[in-house]
């Protein structure tokens, strides 16, 4: 569990500097510049995510099981993950009329990608990892809706679609084989 919760401590950590302590992070920029900073912030949330995604691997072999989620929450975190998926394509794409709507489509899908395997796992190792997770996009949210970050103006209807098409096809692709291939497990219940 070591190096699964230091590679979350590294990647939230770096990724959480905006909400707990922005002010040194102005400073930091404007000292270093904005490039150099942005590079170490690259390279730092790389090594943290490369923790979390080596420590899952080996914690979740031998995780305790704190609880043993019905089956039933099973089918539901399959039905929120298209959501998180049509979530992120709103937030990568261009501006629709979602984009606005929605103000923080990455968060919206951390949020609910972090939920929805909460709810399909119990063993330590997915509460820690996905937890955290849930976690740290609730603290952003907040801090983005303090700092009073611009919520883009509404752009043409064919990104949502284009947002949803791209959803769908890259949900359909992880349930029917990226999940399995990349993690080792079905999300099939």
């Amino acid at each position: 569990m070591f190096v699964l919760i230091l590679g979350l401590l590294i990647f939230l950590g770096v990724h959480s500097v905006r909400i707990f302590a922005p002010d040194w992070r102005n400073r930091r920029i404007a000292a270093m510049g904005d490039g150099p900073w942005r590079g170490l912030y690259s390279l730092t949330a790389l090594i943290g995510f490369a923790l979390i995604v080596w420590g899952f691997a080996i914690a979740r072999q031998d995780a305790p099981i704190l609880y043993e989620p019905p089956d039933w929450t099973k089918h539901v975190a399959l039905a929120l993950m298209l959501f998180a998926f049509i979530s992120l394509a709103v937030f990568v794409l261009p501006a629709g009329r979602l984009k606005p709507v929605l103000k923080h489509p990455m968060l919206i899908s951390v949020k609910i990608w972090a939920l929805a395997h909460l709810l399909a796992n119990g063993d330590l190792a997915s509460l820690l990892l996905f937890g955290a997770f849930l976690s740290w996009a609730v603290a952003d949210r907040i801090s983005v809706k303090r700092r009073g970050d611009k919520v883009p103006a509404p752009g043409p209807a064919k990104w949502d679609l284009t947002a949803a098409i791209a959803g769908v096809l890259l949900y359909v692709l992880f349930v029917w084989r990226l999940h399995e291939w990349l993690i080792g497990v079905t999300p099939l219940p």
